[in-house]
C-alpha cells in the first residue's frame, strides 16, 4: 500500500511558517521489530556514534530535526518541543549550526521548514505545529534528507517518534541510500513497542546512526545527548572535546568516553 513518489512543493499553508515545503512522498505499510531498556539504551546510543564521521570544518553544520506529529504524540510534544531548544546555544562558538524542522501528520501530510540558525526562529516554527491523526511517513523524511543532503551536506538525523506503519524494507532501502551519502539518523523512540525498536534499530544501522528511548522520565539525559549530537554536527570531534570541558555538560562527557581518543 504504497503512494507514488513527488518532489517538495511550495505551500503556503498556516500551520507552518511561509517558506516551508511539502516533502516528497514515500512507500508506506508495517514492520517487525525488538526492545532494549533504560540508561543502557542510553551507553548504546552514545557508544555507536562513534562510527559517525566528524563533520567537516568552516561551515556551519546542518541537521534535521524531524519529528512525528500525528496524535499519539500528543501527551509528549510539549516536551519534544523543549528539548531541541538547547541545540543551538551550544554550538555558536563552533561555527552555528543550521536546522530544519520536518514534520509529518494527518493522512498524507509532511513537511518541511525552513533552514534556520536561530532557536527562538525554530521554537517558534514547532509551536506552530499541532498533532493531527494519521499514520506514519518515516520514508518521507528519509527522502527529503537524501535531496537535501545532494544539495548541500547534511550532517545529521534526528527523528522523535513513536510507531512504525511502513513497509519497513521500503524504508530501510531509503536509509540505506542515506548510509551510503554518509548521513546517519538518530532515532529516539517513545514508548516500548518492540516493533518500532527493531524498525528504529535497522534504520539506525543502516545510516551508522544511534537510537535511543525518550520519555518524560529521561528528559534532561537526552536533552544531554541533543546537545552533544549538535555539536558534533556541527564541529566533529575537536567541538566536542570543548563541550565536554564544560561544566554540567555530561552528554558531550558520555559521548567522548565512547568515542576513544583522536580525529
Amino acid at each position: 500500500m504504497g503512494t507514488k513518489d513527488k518532489r517538495p512543493t511550495s505551500t503556503s499553508d498556516p500551520a507552518v511558517a511561509a517558506g516551508d515545503k511539502a516533502v516528497a512522498n514515500a512507500k508506506a505499510s508495517t514492520p517487525p521489530s525488538s526492545a532494549a531498556g533504560g540508561a543502557s539504551e542510553v551507553q548504546d546510543f552514545i557508544a555507536k556514534m562513534k562510527s559517525v564521521a566528524p563533520a567537516a570544518s568552516g561551515v556551519p553544520g546542518r541537521l534535521i530535526f524531524a519529528m512525528d506529529a500525528t496524535m499519539s504524540r500528543q501527551p509528549t510534544w510539549d516536551l519534544a518541543l523543549s528539548l531541541q531548544s538547547d541545540m543551538f546555544a551550544v554550538v555558536k562558538d563552533i561555527g552555528g549550526l543550521d536546522v530544519q524542522l520536518v514534520f509529518f501528520r494527518g493522512m498524507n501530510e509532511c513537511r518541511a521548514s525552513r533552514w534556520v540558525s536561530d532557536p527562538g526562529e525554530l521554537a517558534r516554527l514547532m509551536t506552530t505545529v499541532s498533532c493531527r491523526g494519521g499514520l506514519t511517513q518515516l520514508g518521507r523524511v528519509l527522502t527529503h534528507a537524501a535531496e537535501e543532503t545532494a544539495k548541500r551536506r547534511v550532517n545529521a538525523v534526528v527523528f522523535v517518534g513513536d510507531a512504525m506503519e511502513e513497509d519497513i524494507d521500503g524504508v530501510c532501502a531509503k536509509a540505506g541510500e542515506l548510509g551510503l551519502r554518509g548521513v546517519p539518523v538518530f532515532l529516539f523512540q517513545e514508548g516500548f513497542n518492540p516493533n518500532v525498536t527493531r524498525a528504529y534499530e535497522e534504520i539506525a544501522r543502516l545510516t551508522k546512526g544511534a537510537t535511543c528511548r525518550f520519555d518524560a522520565g529521561s528528559a534532561a539525559q537526552l536533552r544531554a545527548l541533543l546537545r552533544a549530537v549538535a555539536v558534533y554536527a556541527s564541529g566533529g570531534r575537536k567541538a566536542l572535546l570543548a563541550l565536554g570541558n564544560r561544566a554540567g555538560e555530561e552528554g558531550a562527557k558520555l559521548l567522548l568516553s565512547q568515542m576513544g581518543k583522536g580525529e
